[in-house]
């Protein structure tokens, strides 16, 4: 059945290509951390601009647009960040975004060269934003933990739980890509998980408050480690987890563990990269071990989903051969690696998407 769609006219396009606004206004702040100068307190846009050490007339015009956003109050000439928002958009409270909306600035700054990217078919050059390239690296490590920590422990207890309806190589599928759905799967057992490109740990405490008992290894650069190092450091966990740093694109992976877990990770390269990775996967999981992969999976028309399909984009800008892959690519080169049965675990129209497959005894 044809999916029933609103008719495109010129006033939603030129709605669309407006959508940028509020975004610009919303990163500039971050970029200042104008809401960190406000938090708390009352101030009028001298003193914001004096805090911040910028022009008045141009600190007053944003001070105003981010209160017409209701992110500020204006009460006269003086201004404060909302009670709701701050939380939101400032350092170091659990329920913060500030890392997410601070790497969105980078990659808005990646779609800005979109066209000429089409043209040349690499991405532009890599601009920094004023607070320069290590902070924005930092705010895209931690991105990561913003993204993927309200959602990290419903995925593990679908995992866990198992029975979910999956897609298996050689599945019989709709004219769409949509496959029958499979038998249930038992749910998930390790004894050690390997989590490559841990990033700060979200994905290994979930994990290891998921199963007790068990250890982790948390594998990436050494900046994504001192992070992790930060976070876990502070938790219940902290025995349990050992830390590893390293580069998957030039070194091997720790051995030892039977379940490695790869988290939005093979959108990043090409397929040529993920066979390669996938084949050090395999050659550290111990006989009987399995590999999951969270990440967007496509149809095989590839304009589903939609995110997917933007998602791409993102990688285009961003990365030399970076893209988005439907099941039956990341099965083959799971396959080609070494493993075997590959299955779509979890199938969601987002980055939440799990492949498993496994290593023979």
């Amino acid at each position: 059945m044809n999916e029933q769609k609103a008719p495109v006219t010129g006033g939603n396009i030129l709605e669309t290509m407006g959508g940028f606004r509020p975004t610009c206004v919303l990163g500039a702040a971050a970029e200042l951390d104008l809401f960190g100068v406000l938090a708390g307190q009352s101030m009028s846009a001298e003193e914001v601009a004096a805090k911040l050490n910028s022009d008045l007339r141009a600190t007053t015009m944003l001070l105003d647009a981010l209160a017409a956003l209701g992110l500020l109050s204006k009460d006269a000439d003086r201004y404060v960040v909302l009670d709701e928002v701050r939380p939101l958009l400032t350092h170091g409270t659990p329920q913060t975004v500030l890392p997410m909306v601070l790497h969105n600035m980078s990659v808005l700054r990646n779609w800005s060269q979109l066209a000429w990217v089409a043209k040349a078919g690499i991405p532009g050059p890599r601009q920094a934003s004023i607070r320069g390239f290590e902070a924005d690296r930092a705010a895209f490590i931690a991105a990561m933990h913003s993204v993927s920590g309200p959602l990290a422990d419903g995925l593990v207890a679908k995992l866990v739980a198992g029975g979910m309806p999956s897609r298996s190589v050689g599945m019989s599928a709709g004219p769409h890509g949509d496959a029958n759905d499979a038998m249930p799967h038992g749910g998930l057992k390790f004894q050690h998980l390997l989590d490559v490109g841990g990033a700060s740990g979200t994905w290994t405490l979930a994990f290891l408050h998921a199963f007790p008992g068990t250890r982790a290894i948390i594998f990436d650069l050494p900046d994504a480690i001192v992070q992790a190092r930060q976070r876990i450091g502070t938790t219940e966990l902290a025995d349990r987890v050992d830390f590893v740093a390293g580069d998957f694109y030039r070194d091997e992976l720790p051995a030892g563990a039977d379940f490695a877990w790869v988290s939005a990770i093979i959108h990043q390269h090409a397929r040529e990269d993920s066979r390669e990775l996938f084949a050090k996967v395999f050659r550290a999981l111990e006989p009987g071990g399995r590999i999951g992969i969270r990440d967007i999976v496509m149809e095989p028309c590839r304009t589903r989903p939609l995110l997917g399909a933007l998602f791409a984009i993102n990688m285009l800008v961003a990365t030399e051969r970076g893209g988005t892959y439907t099941f039956q690519e990341i099965a083959a080169d799971l396959q080609a690696a070494g493993f075997t049965d590959p299955e779509l675990r979890v199938k969601a129209e987002d980055m939440t998407s799990v492949v498993m497959a496994g290593k023979p005894r």
